[in-house]
């Protein structure tokens, strides 16, 4: 007997506003599973695509302004919890925006689906593990605020794949590549190897998603005739409003598909937009 199939598209948004983090984990790896194992489908849409204001997410963490947000030193356990804890949302928040590239985007090819299906359940490993470390540390997600950041840029790509592509794989989470290792650093200088080794498996899952967000927003734009580098840079400058910020990780930005001369002149547009700014 043929298996049981289920539309790809609904399953997502059930994943995706499921708010409960444990069930979102778990249905975030059965969903690639399920993919992987010709078990769910791209059916035909038997409704709009909606705007989603508000994901699936727990009643806690409490969410603040990003300037409400406490700065803690690692060498004190409070500042070790901090970091682990907004670690664990920009995870949380990488399983939606995941599952979200998938659900909202219907004309891209199987491999696309299969790319960011791998993304969401990478994303809810990752959320595990930091969320085991902040237990063993006597916390735990939700004890400490957080902010909507990520989400409002999901909000503001949610109109095209290939701004999407661009501005959140290619700049929030590349911005992720350039934080970690100064953090892994400082970890290891203050004597918490276990969360630096956390740290280090996302740094290396983190390079091929941003390396699969660069092959797609190349290839959306060699479908369009657009040329990628100085599309992108207008992209930050129209819909982002901002210059992607370093210093930057070199190693991980290239092995994430960003050119060397790319980087170089996003350096320069960062210089030049402090200058528009201080005039």
């Amino acid at each position: 007997m043929p298996k049981p199939t289920h539309d790809l598209y609904a399953a997502a948004l059930t994943c995706l506003l499921t708010t409960d983090p444990e069930q979102k984990i778990s249905l975030a790896s059965q969903l690639q599973q399920a993919w992987l194992a010709g078990e769910v489908v791209r059916s035909l849409p038997t409704a709009p695509v909606q705007t989603i204001a508000v994901p699936g997410r727990p009643a806690k963490p409490e969410l603040v302004l990003p300037k409400q947000m406490k700065q803690r030193k690692l060498h004190h356990l409070e500042g070790r919890i901090a970091l682990l804890h907004a670690v664990a949302h920009i995870e949380f928040n990488a399983i939606n925006l995941a599952l979200d590239a998938v659900y909202r985007f219907r004309e891209m090819p199987d491999a696309y689906y299969s790319d960011w299906l791998q993304v969401a359940a990478e994303e809810a490993y990752h959320f595990n593990l930091v969320r085991s470390r902040l237990r063993e540390l006597g916390a735990d997600y939700g004890d400490l605020p957080a902010h909507n950041g990520l989400w409002e840029h999901a909000l503001k790509t949610d109109h095209d794949v290939l701004v999407r592509m661009a501005l959140v794989p290619r700049v929030l989470e590349a911005r992720g590549l350039d934080v970690t290792p100064p953090m892994m650093e400082r970890l290891h200088e203050v004597g918490d190897s276990v969360t630096a080794e956390v740290l280090a498996i996302i740094l290396r899952d983190e390079v091929g998603h941003v390396r699969m967000g660069s092959y797609w927003y190349r290839y959306c734009c060699e479908l369009r005739g657009l040329e990628p580098e100085s599309t992108f840079r207008q992209l930050l400058r129209e819909v982002l409003q901002a210059p992607v910020r370093g210093p930057f990780y070199t190693e991980g930005r290239l092995q994430a598909g960003f050119s060397a001369q790319e980087l170089k002149q996003l350096q320069e547009l960062e210089a030049n937009w402090l200058v528009e700014i201080s005039v």
